[in-house]
């Protein structure tokens, strides 16, 4: 059950937006869940994938519901269910902002050389800053699986490692630099790179109070675009129980259409629906 305090609306718009091509009620009902999952995610990862699930039940096709199945799968250890989740979502929505969950999900699936393969695959100047910065950590993870401490160092060397400047990005970026530092057996630097890092969250936090840095705000605004239903002279839709599928429902995803991991979880918190729908994207 989704919590009662937890609405629609609690759902970013941007996301909410995405779910125009459902139903109004069903986008109301799959946007709680997906809200729940964002809630839950810190605090119980594997409540959260539930309702991740399902939302993908009733709304797999849409691309933020597939990427909230790999996030939370990703959050509860399941590295091999977030890649094929990530790849989805990267072929629905044509976007790579996910690249570096993805090459940290090959990394969990024990292959670095495929990890590094896949975030070469794609021109880092084509990311948003805080996409190359995730990405460049990730990658030098990957070069520490291997054990190339070097390399590791060299992937976090890019333009947003600038010690003068605090965009949101730039504390996970320096702490990163500092932990490779302290595997070289660079600790002066490592120290002074952790307290740029504390210095950077600060600086972020109430930029009033820093003294080194220019503050940048590179976040990005929510769009603000309401759900927009069209009326038909359809008979209306009858209420939905909050957990059970609509039968006969086409935005309702097909169990063979889905993960094998994903069909089974299904299958034990939701009663499947008695006709197939067209609601998942066949995985890759």
């Amino acid at each position: 059950m989704v919590p009662e305090h937890i609405e629609a609306r609690s759902l970013n718009r941007e996301a909410r937006a995405e779910l125009k091509t459902l139903s109004k009620e069903n986008a109301e009902w799959v946007a709680r869940h997906l809200a729940a999952a964002s809630e839950l995610l810190a605090e119980d990862p594997q409540l959260a994938h539930r309702h991740a699930l399902a939302a993908a039940r009733r709304a797999g096709r849409v691309a933020v519901v597939r990427e909230t199945v790999a996030i939370t799968a990703y959050e509860t250890g399941d590295f091999a269910l977030a890649l094929r989740e990530l790849r989805t979502y990267r072929r629905i929505s044509g976007r790579n902002d996910q690249l570096p969950l993805m090459v940290d999900s090959e990394r969990g699936v024990g292959r670095p050389d495929r990890a590094l393969e896949l975030g070469r695959s794609v021109d880092r100047t084509t990311l948003a800053a805080p996409v190359q910065v995730a990405l460049a950590i990730a990658m030098s993870g990957a070069r520490l699986d291997l054990e190339q401490p070097e390399l590791a160092l060299a992937e976090l060397e890019i333009p947003q490692l600038d010690r003068t400047r605090a965009f949101s990005y730039s504390p996970a970026l320096f702490s990163a630099y500092a932990e490779v530092l302290d595997e070289l057996g660079r600790g002066v630097e490592a120290s002074d790179w952790r307290a740029l890092a504390a210095h950077a969250a600060e600086a972020i936090a109430d930029p009033a109070d820093a003294e080194v840095f220019e503050v940048y705000d590179i976040d990005e605004v929510e769009v603000e675009v309401e759900i927009e239903v069209e009326e038909t002279d359809a008979p209306a839709e009858p209420a939905l129980d909050a957990d059970t599928v609509p039968e006969g429902s086409s935005e309702a995803a097909p169990e063979d259409a889905l993960e094998p991991e994903v069909a089974e979880l299904l299958a034990e918190t939701e009663p499947a629906s008695t006709e197939d729908g067209d609601g998942a994207v066949p995985q890759a």
